[in-house]
């Protein structure tokens, strides 16, 4: 009989285990398996259930409550309240009575709310009969009633199978978890390798990666290559550091200069207990980082960032998470390697094509075919053409020459080599609104670019104008009856300071930094007006005023005002400006207007002592208006007539020993008169000066 009884509860039991594997064979889930056994064997025993499993980094346990009825409800428990650690360390199955329990555990503790006598217990996985991969958990049955079918013997068989279907379902999730993960490498390596833009490198990376680690933040810090400092991606940063500077660490410094210092990655769970932490950064902008995984971001043997998961929501840090982020990181490196080097290569063709374009030499580019590729401004004001009707034309067609061929000086300089062959000629033109007989007198320079085969690409060639040089020797005298009393002065100070020097009259340290200074200041004096005596030989040449086209004066604006403000403030004035936010275009030159405005400001800064500098631009009617009103020293009324002559200087800034050539507003008259503009003054002394610049619209 007794055997016969053994046998029919073996056979219930594995009436049970059917019903488990029928219920979880579709559930891949390991909160679904547990809510079904325990509903199954709430069921089955008639009594309630409760099953408990832990949580990642064992900081909770998920519970699963079902009665006899099949009722089913799912809580989740602190370990201090859920009393299943000595249960699970017994390591087998046992029936525990509830009044062996202390009264304070019975009065903290949820799992001794359900019992009224005892609780049937079994660990799962179950120990020391499989190696498990799932966390640890527990089976409770409460109060087992005298016929319940499952004991402490054939209990710790279906923990055993419980744990088998647990590590199943947490092999699937890690299954799922990896090819998740995989395809979001994939996707983003795929990503950073399809753009060039380091913002929109940044964007891709940010919520894919935050999401699949479950983290509060990403942020990339990139390290300086001549200090080393690292500074943070600010638009990875989040509102809270939007007010807030730029986050720099030097060098060493923080666990992300540790990080990029050392070249290992690092895992903390508790950064305010790692001396390393840099929490500067918390204290300003009210962030708090909890934990951290940071790893180096390497370009060959090439340091050039670091890459930071912070605040793992729900759980701490692990090496899969680390494993995760470096997997993006090689990728990301790679991505902002190419992506500096772009910017690099975009950086240079635009410095090279700045210098082509600003060359006061005309110069021409030309490929292996003789055919010409581009040419530059002052090139195209020599010859009086525009770029369209050159790109593409044979050289040797579009330039005539009165000595030589086009044709013979290329072949020169394609078999050139490290010498430049020059040819001094004149261009014939056949434009009639070129002022010339002969043809314009040039001196060719030409180099030829060559591949690492040494086979042709291209050829540069050089063209400058003799005109520019005939036209300076004409002015030379003009110059110099014009600006001897301006120069004289600052002449015979420095000379008379070198002489001091020289002949060891100034002994003291001080004194002879005293003199140094003032041969300084005079030699800036001179050069300032070198400088604007080359502009004025340009103007009166005719080459910043070459062709007439449609400006928006609203860029010219933006690069010149930020600067001048700049300047105003370190002075301690105040400087405003109002500009239209839609302007229509002017003809003129562009390096012209520049020059107009920025002469008219720069002179309202420089000859206002206190107060204010004021910028207007707006539209009146068919017109462009540009006002700059000062708080300045003003000029006299008697000076107004003569204020926009050649080297006139007012008598309030000679006494006020404020420098200047007297050409600036000469320069700036006439330029804006040649573009049928007008130019007015209104000034009282001592209370400020006021130029209105009246420019008529372009008619498109």
């Amino acid at each position: 009989m007794q055997n016969t009884a053994t046998a029919v509860d073996f056979n219930h039991i594995h009436a049970l285990w059917g019903k488990i594997t029928r219920e979880v064979s579709d559930i891949f889930d390991a909160h679904g398996v547990l809510a079904a056994v325990a509903h199954e064997v709430a069921v089955y025993t008639q009594s309630t259930t409760i099953v408990g499993i832990s949580g990642p980094q064992n900081r909770y346990y998920d519970v699963w409550v079902c009665n006899g009825e099949g009722n089913l409800q799912q809580t989740r428990w602190t370990r201090d309240v859920a009393s299943f650690e000595h249960l699970i360390n017994i390591g087998r199955a046992k029936t525990t009575d509830k009044l062996s329990q202390s009264p304070s555990e019975l009065v903290k503790s949820e799992l001794w709310q359900y019992p009224k006598e005892a609780i049937l217990s079994v660990p799962i996985p179950f120990p020391g009969r499989y190696e498990a991969v799932s966390p640890p958990g527990i089976l409770n049955i409460v109060d087992p009633h005298s016929n319940c079918p499952l004991n402490e013997t054939n209990i710790e068989e279906l923990s055993l199978f419980v744990t088998m279907v647990l590590d199943r379902a947490h092999l699937r999730h890690n299954v799922d978890r990896q090819d998740i993960e995989f395809a979001v490498v994939s996707e983003i390596s795929y990503a950073l390798t399809s753009t060039l833009s380091l913002q929109n490198i940044y964007s891709q990376l940010m919520e894919p990666v935050r999401r699949t680690i479950n983290v509060e933040s990403i942020s990339v810090g990139l390290i300086e290559p001549t200090s080393g400092d690292i500074t943070f991606v600010d638009i990875l940063l989040g509102p809270l550091f939007e007010d807030l500077p730029p986050i720099q660490l030097k060098k060493g410094q923080g666990i992300a200069g540790w990080v990029a210092e050392h070249r290992e990655p690092i895992i903390i769970n508790d950064v305010y207990s790692d001396g390393r932490f840099y929490s500067t950064v918390d204290n300003q902008s009210g962030f708090r980082t909890d934990s951290m995984v940071c790893i180096p971001l390497q370009v060959e043997e090439r340091m050039i960032g670091v890459l930071q998961a912070i605040n793992k929501q729900g759980s701490d840090f692990n090496e899969n998470d680390l494993r995760l982020l470096q997997a993006i990181g090689g990728p990301l490196a790679a991505a902002i390697e190419n992506s500096r080097l772009h910017d690099d290569v975009i950086s240079e063709k635009r410095r090279i094509e700045t210098i082509f374009a600003n060359m006061s030499e005309g110069m021409l580019t030309i490929n292996r075919d003789g055919l010409i590729t581009h040419a530059n401004d002052s090139l195209l004001s020599l010859l009086s053409k525009d770029l369209n009707e050159l790109v593409g034309k044979a050289a040797e067609q579009e330039f005539k020459l009165t000595s030589g061929t086009m044709a013979a000086y290329l072949d020169d300089v394609r078999a050139s080599d490290d010498e430049s062959p020059q040819l001094a000629t004149d261009i014939i033109l056949e434009n009639k609104k070129v002022d010339t007989q002969n043809g314009v007198p040039v001196l060719m320079s030409g180099a030829s670019i060559k591949d690492e085969a040494g086979h042709l690409n291209e050829m540069i060639i050089v063209f400058s104008d003799l005109r520019m040089i005939r036209e300076v020797e004409r002015m030379r005298d003009d110059f110099f009856h014009g600006i001897i009393h301006e120069l004289r002065t600052p002449l015979a100070t420095i000379l008379m300071y070198a002489r001091l020097l020289r002949e060891g009259k100034a002994p003291q340290k001080e004194k002879a930094e005293r003199f140094l200074g003032v041969i300084v200041r005079e030699s800036d004096r001179l050069q300032k007006m070198v400088r604007q005596m080359l502009q004025l030989a340009k103007m009166e040449a005719r080459e910043l005023q070459r062709g007439e086209k449609p400006i928006d004066l609203i860029p010219i604006f933006d690069e010149m005002i930020p600067p001048m403000a700049d300047r105003a403030t370190e002075k301690g004035l105040t400087f405003s400006h109002r500009i239209a936010e839609e302007l229509p275009a002017v003809l003129g030159n562009r390096d012209m207007f520049y020059l107009i405005f920025k002469n008219l400001v720069d002179n309202a800064i420089k000859f206002t002592l206190d107060g204010s500098v004021q910028f207007q631009a707006k539209q009146v009617k068919n017109t462009i208006v540009v006002t700059v009103k000062d708080d300045g020293i003003g000029i006299p009324k008697h000076a107004l007539p003569n204020l926009f002559g050649r080297f006139f200087r007012a008598q309030t800034a000679v006494e006020r020993g404020i420098g200047g050539t007297g050409l600036g507003l000469y320069m700036v008259k006439r330029a804006i008169e040649n573009y049928n503009g007008s130019i007015k003054v209104m000034s009282d002394t001592g209370k400020g000066t006021t130029f209105t610049v009246t420019l008529p619209i372009a008619q498109i």
